[in-house]
């Protein structure tokens, strides 16, 4: 693994989610925390992600324009998806007119009973953001 190029693979990850894809944002921080020490398979799901984005190149991006501008807040949730804490994870993504101004995608603090237990908590999360900006 030391001659494969994964530091330079996450770097341009993150850089993507940051700015331009922040769908992949979870599955970037999530590679990223094997930095010091990645496997074959965390090489290939890089690999895959990477597959992913460049099939998504001819499609519209989140920071493009549109031809109606409108405002929206997505938020979603799953179910105990982290099998070591069985946490789940809240994500939202906040668009005013046309561009994506806000997102994220994070573990919960708490476990959740069900699925709209976490659903309501990634709402509240992105009230939140909605309320400090």
């Amino acid at each position: 693994m030391r001659k494969i190029p994964y530091l330079i693979a996450i770097g341009s990850l993150m850089y993507l989610a940051t700015t331009t894809c922040p769908e992949i944002a979870y599955a970037a921080c999530v590679l990223a925390c094997f930095r010091m020490d990645p496997g074959i398979a965390h090489w290939s799901m890089v690999k895959h992600l990477l597959q992913y984005l460049k099939g998504t190149t001819s499609t519209q991006s989140l920071t493009s324009p549109i031809q109606h501008p409108t405002n929206h807040l997505f938020s979603n949730a799953d179910h105990r998806e982290c099998n070591n804490s069985s946490r789940s994870t809240s994500r939202y993504l906040i668009k005013v007119e046309t561009g994506a101004i806000s997102w994220s995608s994070k573990l919960q603090g708490i476990i959740t009973l069900s699925l709209t237990e976490a659903e309501y908590l990634a709402t509240v999360e992105a009230g939140k953001e909605i309320h400090w900006m």
